[in-house]
């Protein structure tokens, strides 16, 4: 309270009980001691009104007894069973849970995880995943500038997350206790299968195995690979405690089109504790042929070399760079990219009215625009033979395919000759041109279709620039590739436009998180996010099936086909207003990441309590860390204290106060007839 306030307070008492008294005292001949009692009433009512206009503010001290947090967290996942650590798991929350000296000293919060972090409600180890790493993040955002104790209660097999030995925070001393049985067992297990998601077929595709052993006598083992009941491959190998990992590198053959399913295993005459992780699954989709792409050009460019290295960036394609005097047959090819036409790509025009391939038109500084515009009836070219540089600009309202801006506007300027571009036929622009700020009409990169002819025409060359300038903003060619892809996917089907487009896997294994996206389009071809999506999903084997809704995300719906058993579903996408319908087929492997394990990583728990300024404990020791705990007195409970201001006209008790003065008055005049 300010001394301005103290001396406005005194001078209300004062000012009170002058009133009170001439209002009362002043003027009466007899005084009673009805008229004192008046007097007082009236002059706590006067006090009481004008400590409200002043309004100060109080202030009320209050000691807090702040204790150190000590998060315990458990291992809820599957793994946990695999490796018998459960009862262990189950007797360290009792025991813990107990001790009184540890919940004197600290602040004890029980946390479980799986593939999720979550407040401890029951331990039934159903987890389907082990994310380590997200326990560390939780853990930072919940005790953020406190220095604190953690007690890790797992085996220390992660299957999410980065490595979570560097993921906790410098001042939170992480104290692992090792779950499970850490007797050294004899183990063959698939560790990993690196294999591309595509072949074509009648060639070969590579396959990536990666085999890892656990014991130390040698074992002869037998690894094969099989489709169906026919084996494809099959190698004998040896593992010794010298030899435990081997990566096999293999060509198998794609010799049925479609999605073909193989099964990994290997076998060995030792007993194993584990044999689970002895198979693995894997798919690929084999695709009958590649897209075989015709780059028409008279002149060398480095645009040439950066459209074919981006197309061929997607492994269905393959461009073909070739002179138009050289082409005697356009059949063999999917798709024409004529790269700055002059005359002599005029063989080229002609024998495109009869094979009908889409073309990709690029032109730039060596068109000749008199010929082009002769051979074309989309555009109208009407240049100069001055030189301009164009910049891009982005057109949002796009919707022939999708396609993010991926920095277009901040693109080098393409270089083309000056003057207008007038579309003779029904266009679609993704790019504009401007020079400096100015807007230009002037398409840049546009579309055009004629029935089931379609042609994209780039006005402008060196986008080869593009491409570098991407890989600076992204440290990657992957967007510029993505870009062109689209490009050459939309022209190389001639295919009418579908209302219902939908993204999904051929391929998932049991706990991968099945997600289907699907879009859905008016018959202006616009997104329509009032569309109502459902899915029926049907297991072959079984015949049983289920219904989702999608849900609308952004600019799709989406749906979630969490628990579904592994083996092959067929499924139907239906919109509900147009009954426009979309099937696919795709098949869950198998596959749970949890039965891998046969033994905690001690090796990884071990550092991590390093790595904090921890030690690594084991069930059997938890008294010894309990009591380290709480005999540390680095985490000594802090006491604090808070002071909380409060004005007074917030306290509803004075305002009361007043009403019952004021009332109890008039009460009492009324009573003795003084009104």
């Amino acid at each position: 309270m300010t001394r301005t306030t103290l001396i406005l307070l005194i001078l209300s008492v004062v000012i009170a009980g002058f009133l009170s008294f001439y209002q009362y005292i002043y003027k009466v001949k007899k005084k009673s001691k009805l008229i004192y009692f008046l007097t007082f009433l009236r002059g706590m009512s006067w006090v009481t009104l004008f400590m409200l206009l002043i309004n100060p503010v109080i202030s009320i001290k209050s000691n807090e007894i702040q204790k150190t947090p000590l998060p315990i967290v458990f291992d809820n996942s599957k793994s946990i069973l695999e490796v018998k650590g459960t009862a262990s798991a189950l007797q360290l929350y009792d025991r813990i849970k107990s001790d009184k000296a540890l919940s004197a000293k600290f602040d004890v919060q029980f946390y479980a995880f799986d593939d999720t972090f979550e407040v401890l409600r029951t331990l039934d180890f159903k987890g389907k995943q082990s994310d380590i790493d997200g326990v560390a993040k939780n853990l930072k955002q919940l005790y953020r500038n406190k220095v604190h104790p953690i007690v890790l209660i797992t085996d220390g097999n992660q299957t999410l997350g980065n490595d979570y030995v560097f993921s906790f925070k410098e001042n939170a001393a992480v104290y692992p206790i090792v779950l499970g049985d850490t007797t050294t067992v004899v183990d063959l297990k698939i560790n990993q299968i690196n294999v591309n998601k595509y072949a074509f077929y009648k060639n070969k595709f590579p396959v990536e195995v990666l085999l890892q052993y656990n014991g130390n006598q040698q074992v002869s083992s037998n690894f094969s690979i099989a489709k169906g009941n026919q084996i494809v491959c099959k190698q004998q190998l040896v593992f010794n405690k010298n030899k435990r990992s081997q990566t096999l590198r293999l060509l198998l053959d794609a010799n049925s089109v479609g999605m073909s399913t193989y099964k990994a295993t290997i076998t060995s005459k030792i007993k194993e504790k584990n044999t689970y992780n002895n198979s693995k699954k894997f798919a690929v989709e084999v695709l009958d042929q590649r897209s075989e792409i015709a780059l028409v050009s008279t002149i060398n460019h480095p645009d040439i070399s950066a459209l074919k290295r981006s197309i061929e960036a997607n492994l269905q394609r393959k461009v073909t760079v070739v002179n138009p005097k050289e082409i005697k047959s356009l059949q063999k090819y999917t798709l024409l990219i004529l790269y700055q036409p002059n005359p002599s790509f005029s063989t080229v025009f002609e024998q495109n009215k009869v094979s009908k391939l889409n073309t990709f038109i690029i032109t730039g500084t060596s068109t000749d625009f008199n010929f082009l515009n002769q051979k074309q009836t989309d555009l109208q070219f009407k240049v100069s033979e001055q030189k301009e540089q164009y910049l891009a600009h982005f057109e949002n309202d796009f919707n022939l395919f999708g396609q993010d801006n991926i920095g277009f506007d901040n693109f080098p300027p393409l270089e083309h000759k000056f003057g207008t571009i007038l579309p003779k036929t029904k266009t679609s622009t993704l790019l504009s041109a401007r020079i400096n700020t100015v807007q230009l009409q002037n398409p840049i990169l546009t579309f055009a279709e004629n029935g089931n002819s379609r042609t994209a025409y780039l006005l402008g060359e060196n986008i080869w620039k593009w491409r570098l300038e991407s890989h600076l903003n992204a440290n990657s060619f992957t967007n510029f590739d993505l870009f062109t892809d689209k490009i050459i996917q939309f022209l190389a089907t001639n295919s009418s436009k579908n209302n219902l487009t939908v993204t999904y896997e051929s391929f998932y294994e049991s706990g991968d998180n099945i997600l289907i996206t699907a879009a859905y389009f008016n018959k202006n071809y616009a997104f329509d996010d009032k569309a109502q999506l459902t899915i029926l999903v049907k297991n072959k084997a079984t015949k049983a099936t289920k219904k989702y809704d999608l849900l609308k995300s952004n600019s799709q719906f989406q749906v979630h086909l969490d628990g579904l058993a592994p083996g092959a579903y067929s499924f139907t996408l239906t919109e509900k207003q147009s009954q426009s319908k979309f099937t696919g087929v795709f098949e869950v492997a198998d596959f749970d990441l949890e039965k891998q394990f046969v033994n905690p990583d001690r090796i990884r728990l071990s550092q991590l309590a390093a790595t904090t300024k921890g030690t690594l404990y084991y069930p059997n020791q938890v008294a010894t860390l309990l009591d380290k705990l709480i005999a540390d007195e680095y985490y000594l409970p802090v006491q604090k204290q808070q002071i909380s201001k409060t004005p007074l006209i917030d306290w509803q008790s004075i305002l009361l106060l007043l009403i019952a003065l004021l009332c109890i008055e008039w009460f009492v005049r009324k009573y003795n007839g003084m009104l």
